[in-house]
């Protein structure tokens, strides 16, 4: 009672503003201190919870006569008598043992609010002592040993405070995660030097540590000093798994600050001393290893935008089997990601590698490669989610790397597909609709990165030189020619004038002053390629041409503002006369696309529209060789070479001749068109899949007219929404 009252008075004072002389707080916090460690010895009860003794108050107290000396000696800018007292006295390092005893019950909680106090309220710098750097290591190991503990809000207090810490100073990370054995030498016996000249004078009474070893049970003795591993991460990543989602964030929020330091030694240790990329990583593996083996695409794409701040509620009856495992992955790899984009470029770059050897390289590519059609399927859906939520360069880096590799030189024929790469633009025409329709996503999520690699691996790198252009040949006289379609009987009847080409060279905005004609000519020869019987958006207003024209300003615009930084070039590569021709392969990719494209008559509508989507992507990219490749009609192209307008142009031939063998043609393709925009029920016609083929067929030719039209609009930079006449 005696120490309370003296206690009170201090405080009384000190909202006055009066000075306490040094002494009697020092006799004060000793007090204080004893009578934590005499609870030990004197009490017998051992059922007692800790918040009914006055352990928590004489803490309080303890911590305020701590920050109030402090104050006073602000000006001299030394520790006071009050601190010297606990860093000599081990008074950390004590109450860490008996909050690991746990007696009385809730000590643990007690003194990881102390420490969370003392750590963050006293300015002086304090965890480069021994005395305090251990005793932090030794609670931390303590709490990150106990996964959905009662104390798990005080833990992640804790570590707040400590990132914190380490965020202002950098230098401190190293004492936290090994302790610096070294260091921790030279501040204790800088510690005995600085004894203050009024000390305690009780040379005849057991320290506070001795004390509380009285009635304590006997315990392991760890080890001092270093630690094999990061406490301070392993607990983190202890409470980002916690069932209480607000703990998990501020966990979460702690890592996030914890692998931010600007200091590159701070960073190089963090990678080099710690498990913080391998356990965040194994904590991926594990929640991807915890997915059913078959998860349907629609499913897991109806999941798109989980974020690790806004976690997803849990999943009532009617979700799919599976959904808050998959909430949780998607959600774990989204935190990835932002931690990768967060980091300090060292952390960022060997998280990044973690993650692709352990995720990508060891786990998916297994499966992507799998003889199993469902895992082949679940897999390819779940990378395309992963490249969905994916925003981070470096780790951007990485999947680009493992799904693509890295060879320079053009492809050709003979090229063994042995790569994942390969494997891939294989499963695009793959016996499975799904796993095709599957890959094609992938592909196209691939294609709206901000990378650079991406469009030159699949698409440019066969597009150099333009082998693909005849060498040293005269225009010829008629475009139909040059595509071996004069024996076709149906391919001009009705609409030859769509396929008349210009006498002039071919044209374009970069070799024709007129270019409005020009730019018209190919708008128009897309638009003229469906022969008039096989049209059927004239009558329905939703489908117009105008429509397609603002969808794809929309499209362009974004695409040109990601890939502006790469430097394209704006014109096309000049061709040497007297360059022999070379065999040209349009490489993998763009041979897939165009075998599906030759078969849209024959395959199921979703995979058509998937083929068309790909395509059409590919189209936007603003590289003078991608647009004289895909969507020049008059180009005049080596002998042996397709381009997309030829693929469409043999299509529609195709298409000509089984129109003939369709009764009421117009008429039920009005009708399956109806049934495609849900205007009327749906029925299984005969020749269903050719009549979706046509449909499909028709919005892609005015899609290839739209994109042509923005990527060089006849009236300048500016849009013109107008169609063509």
């Amino acid at each position: 009672m005696l120490s309370r009252v003296r206690c009170r008075e201090a405080l009384i004072k000190e909202s006055v503003g009066s000075w306490e002389p040094n002494i009697d707080l020092l006799e004060a916090f000793v007090e204080h201190w004893k009578g934590i460690t005499h609870y030990y010895i004197e009490n017998t009860d051992e059922n007692t919870p800790a918040k009914k003794t006055d352990i928590p108050w004489r803490l309080k107290q303890m911590l305020d006569i701590l920050v109030y000396e402090e104050k006073q000696q602000a000006a001299a800018g030394e520790a006071g008598p009050c601190l010297e007292y606990l860093l000599q006295h081990k008074v950390l390092e004590t109450l860490c043992t008996l909050g690991k005893a746990e007696y009385p019950p809730g000590m643990r909680q007690q003194v990881f609010q102390f420490f969370s106090k003392v750590l963050a309220q006293v300015q002086h710098p304090l965890l480069h002592y021994l005395n305090v750097h251990r005793p932090v290591q030794k609670l931390l190991r303590l709490g990150g040993t106990i996964p959905g503990s009662l104390t798990e809000k005080e833990e992640v207090q804790f570590t707040t405070v400590l990132c914190s810490k380490i965020q202002q100073d950098p230098a401190l990370l190293t004492y936290i995660l090994e302790g610096k054995k070294n260091i921790g030498k030279k501040k204790a016996s800088k510690e005995s030097t600085t004894q203050s000249k009024e000390d305690y004078k009780h040379d005849g009474e057991c320290s506070g540590a001795q004390a509380s070893n009285t009635q304590l049970p006997a315990e392991t003795k760890e080890p001092d000093g270093g630690i094999g591993e990061s406490n301070l991460v392993t607990s983190l990543i202890g409470l980002c798994k916690s069932k209480k989602s607000r703990v998990a964030l501020k966990a979460q929020e702690n890592l996030l600050l914890l692998v931010s330091v600007a200091s590159q030694a701070a960073a190089t240790f963090l990678v080099q001393n710690s498990p913080c990329c391998s356990a965040v990583t194994q904590h991926l593996c594990q929640l991807y290893q915890s997915l059913p083996t078959f998860l349907d695409p629609a499913d897991i794409a109806s999941l798109e935008g989980i974020s690790w701040r806004l976690p997803s509620a849990p999943s009532d009856e009617a979700s799919f089997p599976g959904k808050d495992a998959l909430a949780a992955f998607l959600g774990w790899f989204d935190y990835c990601d932002h931690l990768v984009m967060e980091a300090h470029s060292v952390v960022a770059d060997s998280l990044a590698k973690t993650v692709a050897e352990k995720l990508f390289v060891e786990i998916l590519q297994p499966q992507l490669l799998h003889v199993c059609e469902q895992r082949v399927l679940t897999a390819t859906a779940l990378l395309t989610a992963m490249l969905r939520q994916l925003r981070s360069p470096a780790l951007l880096q990485e999947a680009v790397n493992f799904l693509l590799g890295t060879e320079r030189r053009p492809e050709a024929p003979e090229d063994s597909p042995c790569t994942l790469c390969a494997h891939l633009i294989e499963h695009c025409n793959h016996l499975s609709d799904e796993i095709s329709i599957a890959t094609l996503r992938l592909f196209e999520e691939l294609l709206q990165k901000p990378h650079e690699w991406i469009i030159h691996s699949l698409i440019l790198r066969s597009l150099e030189g333009r082998f693909y252009v005849a060498r040293g040949l005269s225009e010829p006289e008629n475009y139909e020619d040059t595509l071996d379609l004069e024996e076709d009987p149906y391919f001009t009847d009705g609409f030859e004038s769509g396929f008349q080409p210009s006498s002039k060279p071919p044209p374009g905005p970069s070799t024709n002053s007129d270019g409005k004609t020009a730019v018209t000519e190919i708008v128009n020869s897309f638009l003229c390629l469906v022969p008039e019987e096989a049209k059927t958006s004239a009558f329905l207003e939703e489908t117009g041409y105008d429509t397609y024209v603002h969808d794809a300003y929309g499209l362009f615009q974004e695409c040109s503002s990601r890939v502006a930084p790469w430097g394209w070039p704006l014109g096309l590569t000049p061709l040497d006369p007297h360059e022999p021709e070379r065999p040209f392969f349009e490489g993998r990719f763009l041979q897939v696309l165009f075998d599906r494209m030759s078969r849209i008559l024959d395959q199921p509508y979703s995979l058509n529209l998937q083929v068309t989507s790909v395509l059409s992507r590919l189209a936007l990219f603003p590289h003078p060789h991608i647009h004289e490749y895909l969507l020049d009609p008059y180009i005049n192209l080596a002998p042996g070479c397709r381009s997309l307008f030829s693929v469409l142009v043999r299509v529609i031939g195709d298409l000509m001749q089984r129109i003939q063998r369709v009764p009421q043609f117009p008429g039920k393709l009005l009708l399956v068109r109806k049934q495609l925009m849900g205007q009327v029920p749906g029925e299984q016609l005969d020749h269903q899949t050719l009549l979706q083929g046509v449909v499909v067929l028709e919005e892609f030719c005015k899609e290839l007219a739209a994109i042509a039209f923005v990527k060089f609009p006849p009236h300048g930079p500016h849009l013109n929404l107008s169609p063509p006449p």
